[in-house]
């Protein structure tokens, strides 16, 4: 199975590591920056568990937010990262 990203699904996981101390994570901020979707094992797993933190802040943040176009824009966003997170567990299976 060949890990895939479609374009805006690519930049949310780019900005979900950039949000982050780039030093642990270099390598896979590397990749992801080149576009390089070649992940192994710990890179899928190092993803997959920022990504898990990023949707539990942004349920949160949602939970409290009480603009309406705000909430809405932030639960796109929560659907693209729950899409991205989906396609990072299903690649951290079958590797």
């Amino acid at each position: 199975m060949q890990f895939r990203l479609d374009m805006h699904e690519l930049n949310l996981l780019a900005n979900v590591l950039l949000e982050q101390d780039p030093r642990p994570y270099q390598a896979l901020v590397n990749k992801i920056m080149a576009r390089d979707l070649r992940l192994d094992a710990d890179e899928l797993e190092q993803a997959a568990n920022l990504l898990a933190a990023k949707k539990i802040g942004l349920k949160a943040e949602i939970a409290r937010q009480t603009d309406a176009p705000l909430k809405s824009n932030l639960e796109a966003q929560l659907a693209l990262l729950e899409r991205v997170l989906e396609r990072v567990n299903e690649a951290c299976v079958m590797f």
